[in-house]
């Protein structure tokens, strides 16, 4: 019995380990700005990608609840903070709805299976992250109003840079997934 209870405590701290270094994965590439057509990119949706594949839909979770929850106490994780605001005031604002997008796109990401089809694997990780900005715009309309050009704003100027981010991924699921094995 004290075998099992050591057993189940050392893989929550291991879990609670790959959270946190998830975490700071994801806070790390949300401030390193890639200079890309037609505005600069970061890498967080990639991170989210890779967390999903090589974590799966659980720990995936976990891990981007993690991040947002230190994003709403005030720590610097997200985009564009300390400078733009931090916290819950920051979470609220404009990017919200793609924060939570997260959510939905790392737990997808996590359950698909993946085989060696290139484009089958694209097609999932693209739908994946089509939660980001559907969840985002979706935000964005009820925050400026739906009269404004939400798509032109939201989504059209980061396509591109989506796009790549999702072939990256795609290249990489194998990779993603050797290592997921040495968790």
């Amino acid at each position: 019995m004290e075998l099992v209870k050591n057993i189940k405590q050392s893989k929550l701290i291991k879990y609670v380990f790959y959270a946190l270094i998830g975490s700071i994965a994801l806070a790390i590439s949300s401030k390193i700005k890639i200079p890309f057509y037609p505005v600069p990119m970061t890498m967080q949706t990639f991170i989210v990608l890779v967390i999903g594949i090589g974590y799966g839909w659980k720990l995936g979770l976990a891990t981007v609840s993690l991040y947002l929850f230190e994003g709403i106490i005030g720590l610097p994780v997200f985009s564009g903070t300390p400078e733009k605001g931090i916290g819950l005031i920051y979470f609220t604002g404009p990017t919200m709805g793609y924060l939570l997008g997260f959510l939905i796109t790392v737990y997808v990401s996590g359950k698909f299976e993946y085989d060696g089809n290139l484009l089958k694997n694209f097609f999932k990780l693209f739908l994946a992250t089509s939660f980001i900005y559907i969840l985002g715009m979706a935000w964005l309309g009820n925050l400026i109003g739906w009269e404004k050009p939400i798509f032109q704003l939201g989504a059209q100027p980061f396509l591109l840079a989506e796009l790549f981010k999702i072939l990256i991924a795609t290249f990489t699921i194998n990779l993603i997934k050797k290592i997921n094995k040495l968790i």
